[in-house]
């Protein structure tokens, strides 16, 4: 009976682990060689979740899905019942608790009845006239709830931004190159390793020259081997893998196993040719980890590729990154700076402007397949990308003004807890800036050229 929340209908995942749960565990309570039956009564919450799919012939045709209504037409004098609305809204501000509307419902039904099919003529209240009344005032009180509990049709949900895409569409955005094949036409391959506790979650993606972009691989270690969790019900975590050690010595076993595992494969091609990760980086946000990722960057045998990073929040009255003075021996990039060694740690590290980044490869998602600056997922089955697609959209974004200019500032969704996926995707499009790539018609930096002068030269422009 009614097996979805509203939060878990707006989970994609957990629509996935329920619809498991009662193919698997609950439909096999009967045992071998027996056979059981089963009614569910479910609402539909949102469109895809768990009722919407069960419901579906198509998808479950074993269920029989049949969409209960309360009204299968409506009445069709709308003249009249908008003035009904209008009456009964005023009515309510003066505290008459819609005596009037009734009234006038009273002296027009006939022609107010016109037209409607109701499921129940029994079903209304003892100060209602009829049921047709009684469905469209609930109408009136709340249309989206009304067409979610009472139709089993909710309403499309308002995006608050169109230009981002949904957890489905991105899931959908499949370019059919098998997983762990680069496609043809990327010339560069980067990843990003997200840094927790309990797991390390990463994302391997190629690109081409013009930021088109492939997701390759993604994944956590350890492979928790379920295709639905969360980092807070992570079973196999790496004190698991890594016994007799402590916080920071487990996470530093991870990063060597997992690097090893990603920087120290080859990468194939569709045509067979040999590509090779040209820069990893580490998030070393997480404050108990930030030695730790330092550490192992300094010593690990992949040294010359892995790299410490820092994402920054910079907001509207923030500076931005195009304002800081470059200083000797820095590397400077579109909204990312590799600065220079100072202090303990004796490692150059890369620091990016994360509500940029994030923005950005948003709208490498948004663009068309085919289109240059595309960014799509492999495989052919949408379905396996269903938990890295809520991870994608588990921030939303604000517009907001200072200091003269406009940004997007992002933000977790109160519903959602996991977007480290997210992270390292971001990761890994700052990585792939840091190796050359260029948005056509973007805020590149362009090389400067630098012009060759004389010993002489340089003595009399010291002169001067």
């Amino acid at each position: 009976d009614d097996p979805q929340t509203d939060e878990s209908a707006r989970s994609l995942s957990q629509c996935a682990t329920r619809e498991s749960i009662l193919a698997g565990a609950v439909l096999g309570l009967a045992g071998p060689g027996r056979k059981i039956s089963g009614i569910m009564p479910c609402t539909v919450i949102r469109p895809g979740d768990m009722a919407d799919n069960i419901l579906s012939r198509d998808k479950h045709p074993e269920w029989n899905g049949e969409r209960t209504k309360m009204v299968y037409s409506f009445p069709t004098n709308e003249k009249l019942w908008a003035r009904y609305a209008e009456i009964r809204a005023e009515g309510l501000r003066r505290g008459d608790a819609g005596e009037e509307a009734t009234e006038f419902y009273r002296a027009n039904r006939e022609a107010m009845d016109e037209g409607a099919i109701i499921a129940w003529s029994e079903r209304h209240n003892h100060d209602e006239l009829s049921a047709i009344q009684h469905a469209m005032n609930l109408k009136l009180q709340d249309e989206a709830a009304f067409f979610a509990e009472y139709q089993n049709e909710p309403l499309p949900e308002e995006l608050p931004d169109m230009d981002l895409l949904t957890a489905d569409q991105i899931a959908a955005k499949l370019n059919r190159t098998p997983k762990g094949v680069v496609p043809i036409g990327a010339t560069r391959v980067t990843a990003f390793i997200d840094v927790q506790a309990n797991l390390l979650f990463y994302v391997v993606a190629a690109w081409a020259d013009d930021f088109s972009g492939y997701v390759v691989d993604y994944g956590t270690y350890p492979d928790q081997r379920r295709a639905y969790f969360t980092l807070r019900d992570a079973r196999l975590t790496l004190a698991a893998v890594a016994p007799n050690t402590g916080l920071e010595g487990s996470i530093y076993a991870g990063l060597e196993t997992l690097n090893d595992r990603l920087v120290g494969r080859e990468w194939l091609d569709a045509n067979g040719s040999v590509l090779r990760i040209e820069r990893c980086l580490i998030d070393a946000n997480w404050g108990s980890s930030t030695d730790v990722v330092y550490q192992f960057c300094r010593q690990s045998a992949h040294a010359a590729i892995v790299m410490p990073s820092h994402g920054r929040f910079v907001g509207a009255s923030s500076v931005p990154f195009s304002e800081y003075k470059k200083k000797p021996g820095e590397r400077v990039g579109l909204n990312w700076r590799v600065t220079n060694v100072v202090g303990k740690r004796a490692v150059r590290h890369v620091t990016f402007d994360a509500n940029f980044w994030k923005s950005f490869v948003q709208a490498r998602l948004a663009v068309a397949m085919g289109d240059r600056g595309c960014l799509s997922l492999f495989g052919d089955r949408p379905e396996a990308h269903r938990l890295f697609a809520e991870h994608l959209t588990a921030e939303y974004r604000v517009k907001t003004e200072g200091r003269g200019r406009q940004v997007d500032e992002w933000k977790l969704r109160p519903e959602r807890s996991d977007n480290h996926w997210l992270d390292c995707l971001v990761g890994s499009a700052v990585a792939a800036s840091m190796q050359g790539a260029v948005l056509l018609g973007g805020d590149a930096l362009a090389p400067q050229k630098r012009e060759r002068i004389s010993f002489a030269d340089m003595q009399r422009r010291r002169r001067a």
